[in-house]
Protein backbone atom coordinates (compact mmCIF):
# COMPACT_ATOMS: atom_id res chain seq x y z
CA UNK A 1 0.00 0.00 0.00
CA UNK A 2 3.05 2.29 0.40
CA UNK A 3 3.14 2.99 -3.36
CA UNK A 4 -0.46 4.18 -3.49
CA UNK A 5 -1.54 7.77 -4.09
CA UNK A 6 -3.02 8.22 -0.61
CA UNK A 7 0.23 7.32 1.14
CA UNK A 8 2.23 9.43 -1.31
CA UNK A 9 -0.01 12.45 -0.68
CA UNK A 10 0.47 12.17 3.07
CA UNK A 11 4.23 11.83 2.64
CA UNK A 12 4.28 14.97 0.45
CA UNK A 13 2.26 16.88 3.02
CA UNK A 14 -0.65 17.61 0.69
CA UNK A 15 -3.24 19.88 2.30
CA UNK A 16 -6.52 18.23 3.25
CA UNK A 17 -8.55 21.39 3.87
CA UNK A 18 -9.93 23.09 0.79
CA UNK A 19 -10.18 19.98 -1.40
CA UNK A 20 -13.89 19.02 -1.49
CA UNK A 21 -15.43 19.21 -4.96
CA UNK A 22 -18.10 21.91 -5.34
CA UNK A 23 -21.35 20.01 -6.04
CA UNK A 24 -24.72 21.82 -6.01
CA UNK A 25 -26.81 18.61 -6.08
CA UNK A 26 -26.45 14.83 -5.95
CA UNK A 27 -28.53 11.95 -7.24
CA UNK A 28 -27.69 8.67 -5.50
CA UNK A 29 -28.82 5.50 -7.24
CA UNK A 30 -28.60 2.13 -5.52
CA UNK A 31 -26.77 -0.33 -7.76
CA UNK A 32 -24.90 -3.19 -6.08
CA UNK A 33 -23.48 -4.60 -9.30
CA UNK A 34 -20.05 -3.88 -10.75
CA UNK A 35 -19.35 -0.16 -11.24
CA UNK A 36 -16.44 -0.52 -13.65
CA UNK A 37 -13.80 2.17 -13.99
CA UNK A 38 -16.23 5.02 -14.75
CA UNK A 39 -19.62 4.31 -13.20
CA UNK A 40 -21.86 6.05 -15.76
CA UNK A 41 -19.92 4.49 -18.61
CA UNK A 42 -18.93 1.03 -17.41
CA UNK A 43 -21.39 -0.10 -14.73
CA UNK A 44 -23.84 -2.94 -15.24
CA UNK A 45 -26.83 -0.64 -15.19
CA UNK A 46 -29.15 -1.17 -18.18
CA UNK A 47 -27.52 0.59 -21.16
CA UNK A 48 -30.41 3.00 -21.77
CA UNK A 49 -30.56 3.98 -18.10
CA UNK A 50 -26.79 4.44 -17.89
CA UNK A 51 -26.83 6.64 -21.00
CA UNK A 52 -29.76 8.68 -19.65
CA UNK A 53 -27.99 9.28 -16.34
CA UNK A 54 -24.77 10.29 -18.06
CA UNK A 55 -26.59 12.68 -20.37
CA UNK A 56 -28.67 14.21 -17.56
CA UNK A 57 -25.60 14.62 -15.34
CA UNK A 58 -23.85 16.51 -18.12
CA UNK A 59 -26.81 18.75 -18.88
CA UNK A 60 -27.87 19.56 -15.30
CA UNK A 61 -24.58 19.41 -13.33
CA UNK A 62 -26.28 17.07 -10.86
CA UNK A 63 -23.61 14.69 -9.58
CA UNK A 64 -24.82 11.11 -10.07
CA UNK A 65 -23.28 8.51 -7.75
CA UNK A 66 -23.99 4.81 -7.54
CA UNK A 67 -24.40 3.53 -3.98
CA UNK A 68 -24.69 0.20 -2.18
CA UNK A 69 -24.78 -1.08 1.35
CA UNK A 70 -21.40 -2.07 2.83
CA UNK A 71 -20.38 -5.72 2.85
CA UNK A 72 -21.26 -8.71 0.73
CA UNK A 73 -25.00 -8.31 1.23
CA UNK A 74 -24.74 -4.82 -0.19
CA UNK A 75 -23.37 -6.28 -3.41
CA UNK A 76 -26.13 -8.86 -3.86
CA UNK A 77 -28.39 -8.24 -6.85
CA UNK A 78 -31.86 -6.93 -5.99
CA UNK A 79 -34.78 -5.89 -8.16
CA UNK A 80 -35.69 -2.63 -6.43
CA UNK A 81 -33.44 0.41 -6.04
CA UNK A 82 -33.35 3.15 -3.41
CA UNK A 83 -32.62 6.63 -4.79
CA UNK A 84 -31.82 9.89 -3.02
CA UNK A 85 -32.12 13.38 -4.49
CA UNK A 86 -29.96 15.79 -2.51
CA UNK A 87 -29.72 19.56 -2.70
CA UNK A 88 -26.33 20.07 -1.10
CA UNK A 89 -26.44 22.01 2.15
CA UNK A 90 -30.23 22.07 2.19
CA UNK A 91 -32.42 18.95 1.90
CA UNK A 92 -32.76 15.35 0.82
CA UNK A 93 -35.62 13.38 -0.73
CA UNK A 94 -35.86 9.66 -1.41
CA UNK A 95 -37.95 6.83 -2.80
CA UNK A 96 -37.62 3.15 -3.63
CA UNK A 97 -38.04 2.25 -7.29
CA UNK A 98 -39.48 -1.08 -8.38
CA UNK A 99 -36.86 -1.16 -11.13
CA UNK A 100 -33.68 0.87 -11.44
CA UNK A 101 -34.82 1.89 -14.94
CA UNK A 102 -37.56 3.95 -13.31
CA UNK A 103 -34.93 6.50 -12.28
CA UNK A 104 -35.51 8.01 -15.72
CA UNK A 105 -38.78 9.42 -14.36
CA UNK A 106 -37.03 11.62 -11.78
CA UNK A 107 -36.91 15.31 -12.70
CA UNK A 108 -33.22 16.15 -12.43
CA UNK A 109 -33.77 19.58 -13.95
CA UNK A 110 -35.94 20.45 -10.97
CA UNK A 111 -33.23 19.20 -8.60
CA UNK A 112 -30.62 21.26 -10.45
CA UNK A 113 -32.82 24.33 -10.00
CA UNK A 114 -33.16 23.67 -6.23
CA UNK A 115 -36.76 22.52 -6.64
CA UNK A 116 -38.21 19.29 -5.28
CA UNK A 117 -38.30 16.47 -7.84
CA UNK A 118 -41.37 15.14 -6.02
CA UNK A 119 -39.88 12.37 -3.88
CA UNK A 120 -40.50 11.84 -0.16
CA UNK A 121 -38.64 14.01 2.36
CA UNK A 122 -35.68 12.18 3.94
CA UNK A 123 -34.80 13.68 7.33
CA UNK A 124 -31.82 11.50 8.25
CA UNK A 125 -28.16 12.12 7.36
CA UNK A 126 -26.38 10.04 4.74
CA UNK A 127 -22.77 8.94 5.20
CA UNK A 128 -21.14 8.12 1.88
CA UNK A 129 -17.77 6.35 1.76
CA UNK A 130 -16.04 6.11 -1.60
CA UNK A 131 -15.11 2.47 -2.25
CA UNK A 132 -14.74 2.66 -6.03
CA UNK A 133 -11.73 0.40 -6.37
CA UNK A 134 -11.86 0.04 -10.15
CA UNK A 135 -11.49 3.82 -10.37
CA UNK A 136 -8.67 4.01 -7.82
CA UNK A 137 -7.18 1.24 -5.69
CA UNK A 138 -6.90 3.49 -2.62
CA UNK A 139 -10.67 3.90 -2.54
CA UNK A 140 -11.11 0.15 -2.15
CA UNK A 141 -8.16 -0.49 0.17
CA UNK A 142 -8.98 2.36 2.53
CA UNK A 143 -12.65 2.95 1.83
CA UNK A 144 -14.11 -0.51 2.32
CA UNK A 145 -12.68 -1.05 5.83
CA UNK A 146 -13.91 2.44 6.75
CA UNK A 147 -17.43 1.78 5.42
CA UNK A 148 -17.59 -1.52 7.28
CA UNK A 149 -16.41 0.09 10.54
CA UNK A 150 -18.92 2.95 10.28
CA UNK A 151 -21.74 0.55 9.40
CA UNK A 152 -21.07 -1.45 12.56
CA UNK A 153 -21.56 1.75 14.57
CA UNK A 154 -24.47 3.24 12.59
CA UNK A 155 -25.79 0.86 9.92
CA UNK A 156 -28.72 2.89 8.61
CA UNK A 157 -27.01 6.03 7.24
CA UNK A 158 -23.86 4.40 5.78
CA UNK A 159 -23.51 3.69 2.05
CA UNK A 160 -20.58 2.83 -0.15
CA UNK A 161 -20.46 5.10 -3.21
CA UNK A 162 -18.74 5.47 -6.56
CA UNK A 163 -16.04 8.06 -7.27
CA UNK A 164 -16.32 11.10 -4.97
CA UNK A 165 -13.15 12.89 -6.05
CA UNK A 166 -9.82 13.38 -4.30
CA UNK A 167 -8.69 9.74 -4.46
CA UNK A 168 -5.43 10.62 -2.71
CA UNK A 169 -7.43 11.50 0.42
CA UNK A 170 -8.94 8.00 0.82
CA UNK A 171 -10.73 7.02 3.00
CA UNK A 172 -13.11 9.67 1.80
CA UNK A 173 -16.37 10.40 3.62
CA UNK A 174 -19.16 12.73 2.52
CA UNK A 175 -21.97 13.70 4.90
CA UNK A 176 -25.20 14.67 3.12
CA UNK A 177 -27.21 16.78 2.79
CA UNK A 178 -24.79 19.10 4.61
CA UNK A 179 -22.09 18.42 2.01
CA UNK A 180 -19.31 17.95 4.58
CA UNK A 181 -16.26 16.21 3.15
CA UNK A 182 -13.69 14.39 5.29
CA UNK A 183 -10.49 12.68 4.16
CA UNK A 184 -7.79 10.30 5.34
CA UNK A 185 -10.43 8.83 7.63
CA UNK A 186 -9.34 5.58 9.27
CA UNK A 187 -11.70 2.99 10.78
CA UNK A 188 -10.31 3.95 14.20
CA UNK A 189 -11.63 7.49 13.70
CA UNK A 190 -15.20 6.20 13.40
CA UNK A 191 -16.45 6.39 17.00
CA UNK A 192 -15.21 9.92 17.70
CA UNK A 193 -16.20 11.22 14.25
CA UNK A 194 -19.76 9.88 14.46
CA UNK A 195 -20.15 10.99 18.07
CA UNK A 196 -19.05 14.49 17.10
CA UNK A 197 -21.39 14.65 14.11
CA UNK A 198 -24.29 13.52 16.28
CA UNK A 199 -23.58 16.53 18.51
CA UNK A 200 -23.15 18.89 15.57
CA UNK A 201 -19.37 19.05 15.99
CA UNK A 202 -16.76 18.89 13.21
CA UNK A 203 -13.41 17.10 13.24
CA UNK A 204 -11.17 19.83 11.80
CA UNK A 205 -8.19 17.49 11.48
CA UNK A 206 -10.11 15.34 8.97
CA UNK A 207 -12.22 18.00 7.26
CA UNK A 208 -11.72 18.56 3.53
CA UNK A 209 -14.43 21.19 3.31
CA UNK A 210 -18.02 21.90 2.36
CA UNK A 211 -19.20 20.88 -1.11
CA UNK A 212 -21.27 24.09 -1.16
CA UNK A 213 -18.20 26.37 -1.17
CA UNK A 214 -15.33 27.12 -3.57
CA UNK A 215 -12.15 25.38 -2.45
CA UNK A 216 -10.42 28.57 -1.30
CA UNK A 217 -13.42 29.38 0.91
CA UNK A 218 -13.37 25.83 2.27
CA UNK A 219 -9.75 26.33 3.31
CA UNK A 220 -10.62 29.70 4.82
CA UNK A 221 -13.43 28.19 6.89
CA UNK A 222 -11.23 25.46 8.36
CA UNK A 223 -8.48 28.01 9.10
CA UNK A 224 -10.91 30.40 10.80
CA UNK A 225 -12.44 27.61 12.85
CA UNK A 226 -8.98 26.63 14.06
CA UNK A 227 -8.19 30.21 15.02
CA UNK A 228 -11.46 30.56 16.93
CA UNK A 229 -11.51 27.02 18.34
CA UNK A 230 -14.99 26.68 16.84
CA UNK A 231 -16.16 23.15 15.98
CA UNK A 232 -19.93 23.69 16.07
CA UNK A 233 -21.28 22.84 12.64
CA UNK A 234 -23.69 25.76 12.28
CA UNK A 235 -21.73 28.40 14.19
CA UNK A 236 -19.80 29.66 11.16
CA UNK A 237 -21.92 31.07 8.31
CA UNK A 238 -20.44 31.72 4.88
CA UNK A 239 -21.37 35.21 3.65
CA UNK A 240 -19.66 35.54 0.29
CA UNK A 241 -16.41 35.82 -1.62
CA UNK A 242 -14.58 38.48 -3.58
CA UNK A 243 -11.32 38.50 -5.51
CA UNK A 244 -8.53 41.04 -5.77
CA UNK A 245 -4.76 41.19 -6.36
CA UNK A 246 -4.45 37.43 -6.73
CA UNK A 247 -6.15 36.80 -3.39
CA UNK A 248 -9.61 35.50 -2.54
CA UNK A 249 -11.39 37.15 0.39
CA UNK A 250 -13.90 34.78 2.01
CA UNK A 251 -16.35 36.33 4.47
CA UNK A 252 -17.90 34.50 7.41
CA UNK A 253 -20.21 35.48 10.23
CA UNK A 254 -19.59 34.02 13.69
CA UNK A 255 -21.69 35.01 16.71
CA UNK A 256 -22.37 38.53 15.50
CA UNK A 257 -18.86 39.24 14.22
CA UNK A 258 -17.84 39.34 10.54
CA UNK A 259 -14.49 37.88 9.51
CA UNK A 260 -12.66 38.36 6.22
CA UNK A 261 -10.12 35.64 5.46
CA UNK A 262 -7.66 36.31 2.64
CA UNK A 263 -6.48 33.17 0.83
CA UNK A 264 -3.80 32.91 -1.83
CA UNK A 265 -3.96 29.73 -3.94
CA UNK A 266 -0.97 28.45 -5.90
CA UNK A 267 0.14 25.33 -7.75
CA UNK A 268 2.96 23.30 -6.25
CA UNK A 269 5.25 20.72 -7.80
CA UNK A 270 3.72 18.14 -10.16
CA UNK A 271 2.88 14.71 -8.74
CA UNK A 272 0.71 11.69 -9.49
CA UNK A 273 -2.58 12.65 -7.83
CA UNK A 274 -4.28 9.26 -8.32
CA UNK A 275 -3.07 5.68 -8.49
CA UNK A 276 -4.13 5.50 -12.14
CA UNK A 277 -2.70 8.88 -13.19
CA UNK A 278 -1.04 8.75 -16.62
CA UNK A 279 0.75 12.04 -16.03
CA UNK A 280 1.72 14.24 -13.11
CA UNK A 281 -0.37 17.27 -12.17
CA UNK A 282 0.47 20.31 -10.06
CA UNK A 283 -0.64 19.98 -6.44
CA UNK A 284 -2.87 22.92 -5.38
CA UNK A 285 -1.93 24.75 -2.20
CA UNK A 286 -3.70 27.45 -0.18
CA UNK A 287 -2.25 29.99 2.22
CA UNK A 288 -4.11 32.40 4.50
CA UNK A 289 -2.37 35.76 4.21
CA UNK A 290 -4.59 37.76 6.58
CA UNK A 291 -7.64 37.51 8.80
CA UNK A 292 -9.59 40.58 9.87
CA UNK A 293 -12.72 41.12 11.95
CA UNK A 294 -15.32 43.86 11.65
Amino acid sequence: MSGRCSAAARARGDQLAGTATLVPAFLLVEHPGSWGEVALRDSRLPHATRDWLRRQAGETRVRVLLVRRPGRSGRAATGSARVFAVRTGAWCESTTLDRVEDVEGIDLRALAAARSPGLDPWPEPLLLVCTHGRHDACCAERGRPLAAALARLAPDPVWECSHLGGDRFAGNLMVLPEGLGFGWVEPSHGPALLDGLSQGLLDLDLMRGRATLPMSAQFAEVHLRRELGERRMDAVRYAGLRRGDGVVFATFEVEGATYDVAVRSTLGLPAALTCEARRDSAVPRHEVTATSVR
